[in-house]
């Protein structure tokens, strides 16, 4: 079996003859049809997912620029998970695996099937870089038209967004800060339409990162999900996937090492979400590269900070839209980037140059950041020699540097009680464990936790550190990913109630003050757990998954 899928064995006088007989019976095409190039139209349309439930649009337009373009489309969908609807409770178990099942999936068909392009219609948080390893692993040509953002809600004439104004806005209630009836209104007008939601949480990090990296056509990412623009960029995607196949331009063309770095510096410069930590490196990993986990904070370090979006700011996705979309940033860091080709037919730097920046507030200028390093900062130190991720951008200044007595919740559920029962005081080093890629399984997010005690007025006063991962949206000072995991035996499984903790972001350091001599006598006690979860999907996962200093990815 080869990189490439041209269906061409389909056109074999005689041994074509059975497939094309049943192709002719989906009513999708003709005889002359099977010259076309057949390109496979990859949706994850539900009803499920605001950010989803109005792709049928989208699927049209995709496929009208494919027929438009001298190829034939081929619908067939992927699963997606809300992981706001996920949130809380055991769901969250299954968000991060279904990268996994997507990248499957999408594989199977298409090797199948021995259909030539891809065209990936995508949007939430785990369905993109699924998307994106399946067209890395497979290597043919492929674009993603990501679906588009949400617009911002409005109640009291204040813009509203998911994450604030109802995650945070149950801490807010349970603080007496908002009346039952506020909850009530906010719980319908946050989220007012389809898309992905308002601020720089995953799925629209990962919309930036894709265009970022060459895959989508410029503007694709911030493109509004209700314009009449977003019909547009679908449109010409499924144009141009026909020319990436009759060119040979495949995804391996696009997804180069330096377009990872150009990515990385793209979303070092928004201040995106942690969870990137993994998404990259897993579709670097599925193109034949390896990115070691401090490459993100060496690329950090130089790229200066440039947006202030919602959660740490008010900046949404509409602004950047507004502001020149992705190609504004990547004018701004022009000289930091790469020349690498996209699918476009244009260079990074061409794109870059061609692009205006319409408000130098909401992307600032090199000389005048929001800060100066970007968003995340990667940690090291005996409590996570393998490595740690903090949104650093979304960490106030005063708590860059903090020491803290261990609160200790072996499970998200555990501490999500306490934090609402008002257990968790000012000076807590919280630490949620057992909540890994395997020990979870799933490596459920912690929005839930992270949320309550910002609505509750404590995201300056406490730190929270995990072997679990984060939401977009959590904001303030909260580690994720520490590697290796409670459930292999890292030191995070060690830690007990009264503990001292020292964080220091611009050491980038996380440290257990805890004498060697005892840690070593805890690590000898100390027994591995039985798994959660024994039968299903999840038990097979947590076998086969590794690190999320790896990028948790599945060997």
């Amino acid at each position: 079996m080869t990189n490439r899928l041209p269906h061409d064995w389909f056109r074999d006088p005689l041994r074509g003859m059975p497939a094309r007989s049943l192709l002719l019976a989906t009513g999708n095409v003709t005889p002359e049809d099977m010259a076309k190039p057949f390109i496979g139209l990859a949706s994850s349309f539900t009803d499920l997912i605001p950010g989803h439930a109005h792709m049928r649009r989208l699927e049209r337009a995709i496929e009208h620029g494919v027929f438009a373009g001298g190829g034939v489309a081929w619908l067939f969908s992927v699963p997606g998970i809300c992981d706001g609807v996920a949130m809380g409770h055991e769901g969250m178990h299954y968000s991060l695996p279904s990268r996994e099942l997507i990248a499957d999936m999408i594989e199977s068909v298409t090797r199948a099937h021995r259909l030539d392009g891809l065209a990936l219609l995508t949007n939430c948080d785990k369905i993109t870089p699924g998307m994106l390893m399946a067209a890395a692993r497979l290597d043919v040509p492929a674009i993603v038209v990501t679906a588009g953002p949400m617009l911002s809600g409005r109640y009291k004439m204040e813009r509203l967004d998911l994450v604030h104004d109802t995650f945070e806005a149950v801490g807010r209630f349970k603080a007496g800060l908002i009346s039952k009836e506020d909850l009530a209104a906010l719980e319908c007008e946050a989220c007012p339409g389809g898309g992905s939601c308002q601020g720089l949480f995953t799925a629209n990090t990962m919309a930036c990162v894709t265009e970022a990296l060459g895959m989508s056509l410029p503007h694709c990412a911030a493109a509004l999900c209700a314009s009449a623009k977003k019909d547009r960029i679908a449109y010409a995607s499924g144009k141009r996937i026909v020319d990436l196949v009759k060119k040979g331009v495949t995804a391996r063309h696009i997804m180069t090492r330096a377009a990872f770095e150009n990515a990385i510096a793209v979303d070092m410069s928004l201040g995106g979400s942690t969870n990137t930590v993994l998404h990259i490196p897993a579709i670097a990993s599925e193109a034949g590269l390896e990115l070691p986990l401090d490459i993100f904070d060496r690329i950090s370090r130089r790229t200066p900070h440039l947006t202030n979006f919602r959660p740490a700011g008010d900046m949404m996705m509409e602004d950047l839209d507004a502001a020149g979309g992705v190609p504004a940033i990547m004018k701004r860091l022009k000289k930091n980037l790469y020349n690498c080709m996209t699918v476009s037919g244009r260079t990074t730097h061409r794109i870059a140059g061609a692009a205006r920046v319409f408000s130098d507030e909401l992307i600032r200028p090199l000389d005048r950041p929001y800060h100066a390093e970007g968003g995340i900062a990667i940690l090291r130190g005996n409590l996570c020699p393998d490595g740690a991720v903090i949104k650093q951008s979304a960490v106030a200044s005063q708590m860059r540097r903090f020491t803290g007595k261990a609160r200790v919740f072996d499970g998200e559920q555990a501490c999500n009680d306490a934090v609402l029962d008002g257990r968790i005081r000012a000076g807590d080093f919280v630490i949620i464990r057992y909540e890994g890629p395997a020990g979870g399984p799933g490596m459920r997010e912690m929005l839930a936790a992270t949320a309550a005690l910002k609505g509750l007025g404590m995201a300056d006063k406490v730190y929270l550190a995990t072997d679990g991962r984060f939401s977009g949206g959590t904001h303030g000072p909260c580690i994720g990913h520490v590697s290796p995991e409670a459930a292999a035996g890292g030191t995070i499984a060690l830690v007990r109630d009264g503990d001292e903790i020292r964080a220091d972001i611009d050491r980038r350091l996380l440290e257990l003050r805890v004498p060697a001599a005892e840690l070593a006598r805890r690590r000898k006690a100390w027994k591995k757990p039985e798994p959660k979860i024994k039968t299903g999907y999840l038990a097979r996962y947590a076998r086969h998954v590794t690190s999320a200093s790896t990028g948790a990815i599945c060997r």
